[in-house]
């Protein structure tokens, strides 16, 4: 293999990025905007939830446990209606997501030491967020109790524990969402791009029948191969640090592990994804089929990698395909190492995986697109 043709073909390549507007913006500005839409839009944090109430009891005591929950960050006091028919409209129409009911007589059984009984009801449309909602509606209740408990027999309710549980959140104690999305996006990312990319620079020579006029020179298919995808490999590196600096420094995401061993098992995974790229470009006789196919390997690598939903949560089936897809293990070293910061020690049945995968999947696509242009 020549470097020389290499390094031109690569040199061909990274002219014609430069010239295309429009594979610029594909390059660099979608991680940016990808990276702002899931920083912000996919969030289980959940605070200023729109709720009514219904006050049915009008009594000091009623009116202490509805600013109790104004106090907190979780729900923003929006209305007051008469009756649960007019709070079941408001759910209905959307206008709120949760209801406060506060029957007749609980400021009366508060005051005779009594249980006071109330109801909190959640719109369940969505089951994430009424699984956070209901959390929060029975913290800010279990306070108020606590404070009553306290103002009855002048003792504070830790005195009455038989036993206390101290629980501690280790590498993310504020449980920032966005310290969870943002590693895993970065993954997604690296793969998507590249695979993309790769695959549509490849067939785009094929369109316009230039692929027939470099054979005939004393290029070689493998330096054709790494010439063109030489480019997007600096250009993922870039995707990376430009994702991780606008993590760290706009999102306040800590990386608590080595930034060079990020990169250095980010390549390990290159040869992954360009794989990819590579065997769809040798499958598709256009851009758009080539998009499409790798569209179609992309979507299954999201949902089965535990990036947007816990794979625990998944059926067992779903959960052995899942080590079969790389994207798993990359969304976990990159967790590990930012959220975590564990090193390769802990890492390396990870990184055994996407070497195998990275190898298997690279010698087969090397294979087919050599077959292609013979």
């Amino acid at each position: 293999m020549s470097t020389l043709r290499t390094l031109t073909v690569a040199r061909k390549e990274l002219f014609h990025i430069v010239r295309d507007r429009r594979t610029l913006a594909v390059m660099f500005l979608i991680p940016i905007v990808q990276l702002f839409l899931l920083g912000y839009a996919a969030t289980t944090d959940i605070e200023h939830l729109l709720t009514a109430v219904v006050d049915a009891d009008r009594t000091p005591q009623s009116r202490e446990l509805v600013e109790a929950y104004k106090a907190s960050n979780y729900f923003d006091i929006v209305s007051y209606v008469d009756s649960e028919e007019d709070l079941a409209r408001m759910v209905d129409r959307g206008r709120i997501r949760a209801g406060l009911i506060i029957p007749a007589g609980y400021g009366a059984a508060v005051v005779a030491g009594e249980t006071g009984s109330v109801a909190f009801v959640v719109d369940g449309s969505d089951p994430t967020i009424a699984n956070a909602v209901l959390s929060s509606a029975q913290s800010v209740g279990q306070a108020q109790s606590a404070r009553i408990v306290e103002q009855r027999l002048g003792i504070s309710p830790q005195d009455m524990m038989a036993v206390e549980v101290r629980s501690r959140v280790w590498y993310n104690p504020e449980m920032k969402s966005v310290n969870f999305m943002i590693p895993g996006m970065m993954a997604v990312i690296l793969y998507f791009l590249t695979s993309l990319l790769t695959a549509l620079s490849i067939v785009r020579e094929r369109e316009a029948g230039t692929v027939e006029q470099l054979m005939v020179t004393p290029i070689r298919p493998v330096e054709l191969v790494i010439g063109k995808v030489l480019p997007y490999v600096a250009v993922a590196f870039f995707n990376v640090l430009e994702v991780l600096a606008i993590g760290v420094f706009w999102f306040g995401v800590p990386i608590h592990g080595s930034v060079a061993l990020l990169l250095a098992l980010s390549a390990v995974f290159l040869m992954t994804s360009l794989g990819v790229g590579i065997f769809v470009s040798s499958v598709s006789n256009t851009q758009q089929e080539a998009m499409l196919l790798v569209f179609f390997t992309l979507l299954p690598s999201i949902f089965l990698a535990g990036y947007l939903f816990p794979l625990e949560a998944m059926p067992g089936f779903l959960q052995a395909v899942s080590y079969f897809i790389p994207l798993r293990y990359m969304v976990i070293i990159m967790r590990g190492i930012i959220v975590k910061g564990v090193g390769l020690d802990v890492l390396a049945g990870q990184v055994g995986a996407l070497l195998i995968f990275g190898v298997v999947i690279m010698a087969f696509a090397a294979t087919r697109f050599r077959k292609r242009l013979e």
